[in-house]
């Protein structure tokens, strides 16, 4: 008897991309969400996502669904973890493959099957469909390990920026409080910020420098890694 393409004798599973979106706001860590217009879970926030193409790879799949979903489209994306316990999906058996990105926020907007995207703060995400919330909280802490090895900010922060920013960045993933004096000098003695002339008024009494980043030595530490310990 003559086998149909893609039919097999033996179960198995279908593949979906799911992806983690990190932004930064100057105060705040956010993950960017979408509310599902479809079942199931319809009416519910997840992580942007769906099922993988036959003619496609991963990364290929995770970006297109970024794209459809939320409209984002220039995410430096990598994956992190594969989700593949039973029951995850009440459609049927699924394997998620997860990915994680940092970017500067930016204007979003729900598309194909998402009525919505949203930016949220990690003290206000809602209960998410899925397993979603296990998804982010495991990139939650990648990223927190990553920040020790990986100098981290320059996807996040705007060109120019105050160090009051990236403490405000980094106490944000790390969710600790810094002496403001021991950061700065940690930072200046790493090598990765220039003192730009520019000043900005922080506070009716207070001016601010601003920097920006070395990005030849960012490029560098980043290829050798480094250890920062607070």
């Amino acid at each position: 008897m003559e086998t149909k393409k893609y039919s097999y004798d033996y179960p198995h599973p279908a593949v979906t991309t799911d992806c983690v979106i990190f932004g930064f706001d100057g105060s705040d860590l956010k993950v960017l969400l979408i509310e599902r217009g479809i079942e199931p879970f319809k009416g519910k926030w997840a992580l942007p996502g769906g099922f993988l193409k036959m003619d496609e790879t991963a990364h290929e799949g995770a970006l297109r669904e970024l794209e459809e979903e939320t409209g984002m489209n220039n995410a430096y994306i990598r994956q992190f973890h594969t989700f593949t316990e039973p029951g995850r999906d009440p459609r049927e058996r699924v394997i998620t493959i997860a990915h994680y990105a940092l970017v500067r926020l930016q204007e979003v907007k729900g598309g194909d099957d998402a009525a919505q995207a949203r930016w949220f703060t990690m003290d206000e995400i809602p209960p998410l469909a899925f397993d979603h919330d296990r998804i982010l909280r495991m990139a939650q802490i990648m990223l927190r390990e990553r920040i020790h090895f990986e100098p981290v900010g320059f996807e996040l922060l705007p060109e120019t920026f105050t160090m009051k920013q990236l403490q405000n960045l980094y106490e944000a993933i790390l969710d600790v409080h810094f002496d403001r004096r021991n950061f700065a000098k940690k930072m200046f003695h790493l090598g990765l910020l220039i003192q730009t002339e520019d000043m900005v008024r922080t506070s009716p009494k207070r001016e601010s420098q601003l920097l920006r980043f070395n990005k030849e030595k960012y490029d560098e530490l980043k290829q050798k890694g480094f250890r920062l310990e607070f």
